[in-house]
């Protein structure tokens, strides 16, 4: 959900014309998003290890002098359509990768930079209100 449609359910509990149902299909509502969300997230933990031990036993794999070390990594890139294509693409993959480690050692360098002296960031303030029981 995004955060206008929070603030929308907001304005909606906050409003004096409130129905039992209305309430009820909100929070089906959010429980759905919930629940979504919480499957979005596994499926993201599961890409990741999946990733992660192709990269161990990358690494492994070269430290035991396998002849081909990367096949790892290779298969489960290619299992999710992640190979670069062509040359114009490895090139774009390169620099993307160069540019992430420059932006990632500014913000270790400089950690303060990152809290509080940005531009203020809006907060959603809503009334807080508990439901009879």
């Amino acid at each position: 959900m995004t955060r206008s449609e929070f603030d929308d359910i907001r304005a909606h509990i906050a409003a004096e014309a409130d129905r039992p149902g209305d309430l009820l299909r909100v929070a089906r509502s959010l429980l759905d998003d919930l629940e979504a969300a919480r499957m979005r997230e596994a499926t993201l933990r599961s890409y990741y290890l999946r990733l992660l031990t192709a990269a161990r036993a990358t690494v492994a794999a070269e430290t035991a002098g396998y002849p081909e070390p990367l096949a790892f990594l290779t298969d489960e890139l290619a299992k999710r359509g992640q190979l670069p294509a062509t040359g114009d693409e490895v090139n774009r993959i390169l620099a993307d990768a160069h540019t992430a480690a420059a932006l990632l050692a500014s913000l270790e360098q400089d950690p303060a930079r990152t809290a509080g002296n940005g531009p203020r960031v809006r907060r959603c303030l809503g009334t807080s209100r508990t439901l009879p029981r």
